[in-house]
C-alpha cells in the first residue's frame, strides 16, 4: 500500500533509470532515441501485421496504467501518433524504414551510454526497456509541470 511515506513503484523506477543517464549528452541522445526505437519497434510489428502493433501498444500501455495513469496517458497519445504515422506511409516502406531507425537509434543509444561511461539499464533489468519512453516523458512532464 501507497504511504506518503513509501515511493512509489514510478519513482523508484525512474530514479534507478536516471543513474545512468545523468550526462546532458546522454540524455540528450535518449530524448531523440528512445521514441525513435518505440517508433520502429511499432514499424516492424506493424510490418507483421497491424493488429500485432496494436495488440503490443495496447500490453504496453496497460502496464504504464499500473505505474502511473498520466504517464499512460502521455503515452497512448505518442503511440497513436506513431501508429498514424505507420499507417499514412506506402506499403513496402514501413520495414525497410523501422529497421533503418532502429539501428540507427540504438547506435546513437550507446554511443550516449559510452559517454555516459555507464551501461544500459535493461541489462540489469528488462523493465527498463518499457521504462525508458517514460523517462523521456517524465522530462516533458518536469519542464511542463505535469505532475505524474
Amino acid at each position: 500500500m501507497y504511504t506518503a511515506s513509501t515511493p512509489r513503484a514510478i519513482d523508484v523506477l525512474l530514479a534507478r533509470y536516471g543513474e545512468s543517464h545523468r550526462n546532458p549528452v546522454n540524455e540528450l541522445i535518449h530524448i531523440v532515441c528512445i521514441p525513435a526505437i518505440v517508433f520502429s519497434l511499432l514499424g516492424m510489428l506493424w510490418a507483421l501485421h497491424p493488429a500485432v502493433a496494436l495488440l503490443v501498444a495496447a500490453a504496453a500501455l496497460a502496464y504504464y496504467v499500473t505505474l502511473s495513469r498520466a504517464f499512460a496517458l502521455g503515452m497512448g497519445v505518442m503511440v497513436g501518433a506513431m501508429l498514424l504515422v505507420l499507417a499514412m506511409l506506402p506499403d513496402g516502406t514501413v520495414l525497410p524504414t523501422a529497421i533503418g531507425v532502429f539501428v540507427a537509434a540504438w547506435l546513437g543509444q550507446f554511443i550516449g551510454h559510452h559517454i555516459e561511461g555507464k551501461k544500459p539499464s535493461f541489462f540489469d533489468d528488462l523493465r527498463f526497456l518499457l521504462i525508458g519512453p517514460l523517462f523521456v516523458l517524465s522530462i516533458l512532464y518536469r519542464r511542463i509541470r505535469l505532475a505524474w
